[in-house]
């Protein structure tokens, strides 16, 4: 957890330059040295320290104006912010604190994972967080600096611009309601007024509107209600744009890519690259494990898995660590290990000086701080010991958690634990558009966490609940239920056609929760639990792909030490 800001003083201080929490800057922006300006998160005006982008522009302007001898000072304004997280929308603005005399309009609908407060004094909104849905911040934002009167839209004033005057109104409508002073761009300080000026200028698109305005390229968050204002703006002239294309080699989009190389059909990067259009002869590190994933999922008897089109990780087969060492995770089935394998890991630890060993929460031990050059020798060392690579560093299958079961739990219903490793061995070695984590409870009281993951399966008296769809990094999200069951093979059988099913139509790095939420859990029944037909198509298809794929790269590799050289290139980041 982060809260606030820190500002960088250390050079102001040996410089004899005032500082008590930062930088201390006058209205000019001037520092105790008549010579001497500063601006930024460093610096401390009027007891303030400045922590969001708005303020800072602020600041550069008045120094500018400053230094050209034009008279300006430096005011605090209220600011609102949204939070850059991928996944959690949130927004905040105004004044919070409890006092005499202020009223809270409160809305929470957890079912659709919203929460709006409102701040009031004297009828007049003074404060605002929205959490879920922050479309409407920057008009709640507008009321609290113009110090509106809010009592005529009381009643429906927590419902945001569309509902004033009554009923749901055209969303156009209230962003043409807009003043013109009303602030767009929190991050560039760009107004309503701005942009249309920008917009009947030439502007004709979002692109043209960032390069001429800055509104929208800086977090993106405002980026709907620019698109809007071109809208009210060009009215017919503007087209509202396509869906956003893999990346700047094509044109065509996730969805298209991957029905085109069914259709057409596209067996080798060299086709696709030739038959669609790309503008590059190689395609480039966004678009080229996209393509190199699609290709082996849809084709797995005619297609060769391209190592270099893979992130880096994938390509060491470890993770690189900040220090450039790696990580080594072999695998545990089900999170079982016995002497032989402790034995191993520990004789491997002290042998190639590993710093840190460290019990992860998949339920396996984590070898940190290997150098590049002994990987092969430790995979070797643990492959004699008959451990295999745990794909740490993989879009596939990851682990399978699980309880003790019925195996020693007074409480459990079925063997967890026996499920979990069949499971796994079943699975790995897989790939997928993204990591896939699965675990397997003993009973309802869920020890192995079933209900954040992927595929969880909970076991209970009557058999089997099968849920999918689950989160547990930077999204939290619960499984959703899939079926229940009453056998262990038929458990198997549902999670093997929904593993399929999600590498036959996922976008490549969605997350299963991501997946399901665009095509929803019933199309998801419709083909794996309600069709037995294709249910066994898709559990046909992943064993065939299993026989062709299905390799320990540490086993690989231990056969030619002598031979194995850690790739040097790493021009393709590694994405978790």
């Amino acid at each position: 957890m982060a809260v606030g800001i820190r500002p960088e003083t250390r050079l102001a201080t040996d410089a004899g330059l005032d500082v008590a929490r930062g930088i201390e800057v006058s209205a000019q922006m001037q520092t105790s040295d008549p010579d001497i300006f500063a601006v930024g998160e460093c610096v401390e005006f009027d007891g303030t320290l400045f922590g969001l982008v708005a303020p800072l522009y602020d600041q550069a302007r008045v120094l500018a104006r400053t230094l050209l001898n034009e008279p300006d000072a430096f005011v605090v304004k209220d600011t609102a912010t949204k939070l850059k997280v991928t996944g959690c929308d949130l927004f905040s603005a105004g004044d919070f604190a409890e006092a005499e005399g202020r009223e809270d309009i409160v809305l929470r609908d957890p079912g659709r994972g919203i929460y709006k407060r409102l701040v009031i004094e004297d009828d007049r909104l003074i404060g605002a967080v929205m959490y879920g849905d922050t479309a409407d911040g920057n008009w709640f934002f507008g009321l609290i600096k113009d110090e509106t009167d809010i009592s005529e839209m009381r009643e429906t004033l927590v419902f945001g611009p569309a509902y004033q005057g009554g009923a749901s109104a055209d969303p156009l409508s209230a962003v043409a309601a807009l003043p013109r002073d009303a602030e767009i761009c929190g991050c560039n300080g760009i107004c309503k007024g701005t942009i249309v000026d920008a917009i009947e200028g030439g502007a004709a698109d979002l692109g043209a509107v960032r390069a001429t305005t800055k509104a929208s390229a800086s977090c993106g968050t405002c980026t709907g209600l620019v698109e809007q204002l071109l809208q009210v703006t060009l009215d017919d002239d503007f087209q509202m744009p396509a869906a956003q294309p893999i990346c700047g080699c094509c044109d065509l989009t996730h969805e298209d890519l991957r029905r085109l190389i069914k259709s057409k059909p596209l067996k080798s990067q060299d086709a696709v690259w030739q038959e669609l259009g790309w503008t590059t002869r190689n395609g480039c590190h966004v678009c080229r494990p996209a393509v190199n994933f699609y290709l082996l999922a849809d084709w797995p008897l005619e297609y060769r898995d391209d190592p270099q089109s893979r992130f880096v990780n994938e390509r060491k087969h470890a993770n690189i660590q900040k220090d450039g060492t790696f990580s080594v995770v072999p695998r545990m089935w089900g999170g079982i290990t016995n002497p032989r394998e402790l034995r191993a890991i520990a004789d491997a630890a002290d042998k190639y000086n590993v710093p840190t060993v460290k019990v992860t929460g998949g339920q396996r031990i984590d070898l940190l701080g290997v150098k590049g050059e002994d990987l092969p020798h430790i995979w070797a060392d643990l492959n004699r010991a008959g451990m295999v690579s745990g794909h740490a560093y993989s879009k596939g299958l990851r682990t399978v958690k699980t309880c003790v079961g019925t195996d020693h739990c007074r409480f459990g219903t079925q063997d967890s634990t026996g499920l979990g490793i069949k499971l796994e061995q079943m699975l790995w070695g897989s790939w997928t558009p993204h990591k896939v984590k699965l675990a397997v409870s003993g009973c309802p009281r869920n020890c192995a966490e079933a209900t954040c993951k992927d595929v969880g399966i909970i076991c209970v008296d009557s058999g089997y609940q099968v849920g999918v769809a689950g989160a547990a990094g930077m999204d939290l999200k619960e499984t959703e239920r899939l079926c229940d069951v009453a056998t262990e093979q038929e458990a198997i059988d549902v999670t093997v056609a929904f593993i399929q099913l999600y590498r036959e139509n996922a976008r490549y790095l969605d997350r299963p929760y991501k997946w399901v939420a665009k095509v929803g859990l019933d199309w998801v029944k419709g083909r794996v639990v309600d069709n037995l037909d294709e249910r066994a198509r898709l559990i046909a298809a992943f064993e065939l792909s299993q026989s062709i794929y299905r390799r320990d790269p540490w086993a690989d590799h231990a056969k030619r030490v002598e031979a194995y050289q850690p790739l040097a290139d790493l021009t393709l980041e590694a994405a978790e």
